[in-house]
């Protein structure tokens, strides 16, 4: 017997080697998303793959294919088979069939949106949890590492079995690398992409992503580290040169379970520890005082402190804090474009080490009568180096940082906040902002799509539901036709009438007035105005402070003097019961010289400006300019009409 045990022994393991081998055939038929597909084998870098997987009919069920929905589910992959750490993935896939997403694993929206998104136009993508994609040398050829596997579901419209909804393409958006057209099959696409020969290897091998240059940047710092809890300092930093907040909103969202404990330099808008009491959290601390805790919101929504409380020791007391929330550009004050806060933050169970850090997702800023920021997701860059609170002449390291980038965007579907008015001395109406610049409801008793009526130069002090009896008989003298219905206000809280003075040989003025039709103030506001021909020739502002930039296309930058920073709310006129409202003004002569400018003609439209901003925000501008000859002209219908009488003249 004991002469046979080398032979047993030897079957035994035959077997046990054939079952481990069978097991994970079966284990590969279960989940054939694990394996990767056959033509990643030809890869040397990074290998994208999208498969169409399913799609059942949606209610309502509709006669009409092109407006059926359908719930579709399809898997997007992502290996890295190169020799780099691919960091911070993110893909591109570009769909095109009105999708709205309704849930991706593994990834979260770059930009912050919620789910249900639409993505009819395609959407990007970045890993969470894992940000960073492995090598398979480091890993030892490890799938979980080095692969990301995406699992969509959403809702697609219009196109019916047997035909497959598939994106227009999909694309690595990683810088350094170069995808070609993807190849495609009935159901599924794929592409490899490889490193770009002319990066500099010294970007591929970094750490940490470089610091990004963005319109603005959030850094989020972890200034002490504990088990259970850390200390996180928020810095927003204000780098457009026309970019602006005012009483700044921000918001992310927790992904693990966290709240926030205390805050010093900001507060944020709920307090509330529900979330917490009824939540994981108090298993892991029972002997807490939820009471103190400042949010327990998975997205909690966070303000600057009003000024008042900069010196409170408790709650601010921190540089670049409690400005109520006022973010203004460098070229205005270099310190006023920072705000700063700090926060307590705890964790819950897995996360109960000092090194496990990640900082929240979605991240969103928002102001009043601003730009639309739209924010990418964090990004772990070198610690931050503060200056030694021990005042000696040494720097101190953040435990860990990530920076957030937002930029300026301009959302189709967003209304503008502010609108322009032309105006000039040979021309005696007003062109106002055009109908619905800043939106319409859902009025019937005004239209939105005929053209606004000209104006007597009186009616830009009286609000628009004040002005139809004057527009009316304006446009009866001026022989006007007068719709029916009227057409619809611009519904702007803030218009910019531009008003051609004078024009002479060597030089030119305009005049700029400001109207706030809303209720509330304006500290150190700002105005922009780009005149791409005549700005160069830009001397000086009477009543506001001007500046020419010329390397933003020659913008004139504009702020109140001392004692006019105030843009004052619309307030009461002297009878308030009969006398309409008084929008707060300001209003400045602007002088301009012809001197080394050649070809520039103020009346046919060089005097007017090619684009206009008031706080950071686009004001829409009128689509017909005053002429000479007491007409208007669309303002591309100007360029038109010159070039069509050169053609005449060279023709005879």
């Amino acid at each position: 017997m004991i002469s046979n045990m080398p032979i047993l022994f030897s079957v035994l393991f035959c077997a046990f080697t054939i079952y481990v081998s069978k097991a994970q055939d079966f284990a590969s038929q279960d989940n054939p998303s694990a394996v990767p597909p056959p033509e990643a084998e030809n890869c040397n870098g990074i290998f994208l793959s999208y498969t169409f997987v399913s799609r059942t009919k949606e209610y309502p069920h509709l006669k009409n294919a092109t407006a059926q929905p359908w719930a579709f589910k399809s898997t997007a992959a992502i290996l890295n088979a190169g020799m780099n750490v691919l960091k911070n993935w993110k893909m591109f896939i570009g769909f095109q069939n009105q999708e709205i997403l309704v849930s991706a694993s593994n990834a979260v929206l770059v930009g912050g949106d919620e789910f249900p998104a639409p993505v009819g136009n395609g959407t990007y993508l970045a890993g969470y949890p894992q940000t960073d994609l492995e090598t398979s040398i480091n890993t030892a050829g490890d799938l979980t590492k080095i692969q990301a596997q995406i699992e969509l579901s959403g809702t697609q419209f219009g196109i019916r079995p047997p035909g497959y909804p598939m994106p227009k393409t999909i694309k690595l958006v990683n810088h350094g690398f170069r995808c070609p057209a993807p190849i495609r099959r009935a159901r599924a696409m794929h592409m490899c992409c490889a490193i770009d020969p002319k990066l500099e290897a010294k970007n591929l091998t970094t750490k940490y992503f470089p610091r990004q240059k963005g319109d603005l940047s959030i850094s989020y710092d972890v200034i002490q580290a504990y088990q259970t809890n850390y200390l996180a300092q928020v810095t927003i930093e204000n780098n457009n040169p026309l970019g602006r907040l005012d009483n700044w909103n921000l918001t992310w969202e927790w992904m693990r379970g966290e709240f926030i404990y205390t805050m010093r330099g900001a507060y944020t808008r709920k307090k509330d520890a529900t979330d917490c009491i009824y939540g994981a959290a108090a298993q892991y601390y029972n002997d807490l005082d939820f009471s103190k805790v400042m949010s327990c919101e998975k997205s909690p929504i966070i303000g600057d402190l009003p000024q008042d409380r900069k010196t409170d020791q408790e709650i601010g007391n921190l540089p670049h804090c409690c400005r109520n929330g006022s973010l203004l550009p460098t070229i205005m004050n270099a310190s006023d474009a920072i705000s700063v806060f700090q926060m307590q933050v705890y964790k819950i169970s897995p996360d109960l080490n000092r090194t496990a850090l990640y900082p929240p997702q979605k991240w969103r800023i928002l102001g009043e009568l601003n730009p639309h920021y739209k924010c990418g997701q964090p990004l772990r860059v070198d610690d931050t180096e503060f200056p030694d609170p021990s005042g000696l002449q040494a720097v101190s390291t953040a435990v860990a940082s990530w920076q957030i980038v937002c930029n300026i965007t301009k959302p189709k579907n967003r209304e503008s906040q502010c609108c322009a008015s032309y105006s000039a001395y040979y021309y005696d109406s007003i062109i106002p902002c055009n109908t619905c610049a800043c939106g319409c409801g859902s009025s019937e008793k005004c239209s939105k799509n005929v053209p606004a009526l000209l104006l007597p130069p009186e009616a830009l002090l009286i609000p628009f539901l004040n002005r139809t009896e004057k527009a009316v008989h304006w446009a009866r003298l001026k022989k006007q036709h007068i719709p029916t219905p009227l057409p619809c206000g611009d519904n702007c809280g803030v218009s910019v009438n531009w008003h051609i003075a004078t024009n002479y040989r060597t030089g030119w003025t305009a005049r700029i007035t400001l109207f706030n039709w809303k209720e509330v103030s304006f500290k150190d506001w700002f105005v922009a105005v780009e005149l791409k021909k005549a700005g160069p020739g830009f001397q000086n502002a009477y009543s506001f402070n001007g500046t020419l930039l010329e390397e933003v296309n020659n913008t004139i930058f504009m702020t109140g003097k001392p004692g006019l920073d105030y843009l004052m709310g619309e307030t009461n006129g002297t009878h308030p019961e009969t006398d309409p409202k008084i929008p707060g003004k300001q209003q400045s002569v602007i002088s301009f010289t012809k001197k080394h400018l050649r070809g520039i003609d103020i009346v046919k439209g060089d005097g007017f400006p090619s684009r206009l901003l008031f706080n950071g925000e686009e004001c829409t501008l009128p689509t017909n300019l005053p002429t000479a000859d007491g007409r208007q002209y669309p303002a591309d219908l100007v360029l038109i009409i010159c070039l069509t009488l050169m053609c005449i003249l060279l023709t005879k």
